[in-house]
């Protein structure tokens, strides 16, 4: 059989396969990529906005300020605590603070800095290391600190403190 004297039907196909031709698949993939792309540049602009607006509310208000730190308040810092906690003799802790007062309500700030730091010293030999073990033992051992410090500046301590806090 000569090869040059196919039949009509397989040389050439009647109906061409469907498909795309390149420009329309780069068509479909503009559209496609241009959509999500668009979306973000609009979201991004949204968000730029939304940030400067509350930027600008934030500079226009006034920062605010708890009560109990406005006036004449000092700090004080108190001598370093060392001592041996109540349990055991191989137990140390050491502490540093500073305590928060009203300047014109008391006379001399060294000799209460003094009397607190011995309060302090005295209760913390009567302290397990259970008792300020964790979140709520610190929180609890600030508050107690916190009373003894008022108690014994009769109220003219605003806030004790604490600066370093070392259990070995």
């Amino acid at each position: 059989m000569d090869s040059t004297k196919l039949p009509a039907v397989l040389s050439e196909p009647a109906v061409k396969p469907a498909g795309m031709s390149l420009m329309q698949f780069a068509l479909v993939m503009f559209i496609l990529t241009s959509i999500p792309a668009a979306a973000g540049a609009f979201f991004g602009v949204q968000t730029v906005s939304i940030v400067k607006d509350a930027q600008q509310e934030k500079k226009d208000d006034p920062p605010a300020v708890d009560p109990a730190y406005v006036g004449t308040m000092s700090v004080k810092e108190l001598p370093s605590i060392v001592t041996n906690l109540a349990e055991t003799d191989h137990v140390m802790i050491r502490l540093q603070a500073a305590i928060l007062f009203d300047a014109k309500a008391v006379a001399n700030p060294d000799v209460l800095a003094r009397q607190i730091a011995d309060d302090i010293l005295a209760f913390l030999t009567t302290v397990t290391s259970s008792q300020i073990e964790g979140a709520s033992g610190l929180q609890h051992l600030r508050e107690d600190l916190n009373d003894r410090a008022e108690v014994r500046s009769e109220g003219r301590v605003r806030e004790l403190i604490i600066e370093t806090l070392v259990v070995q």
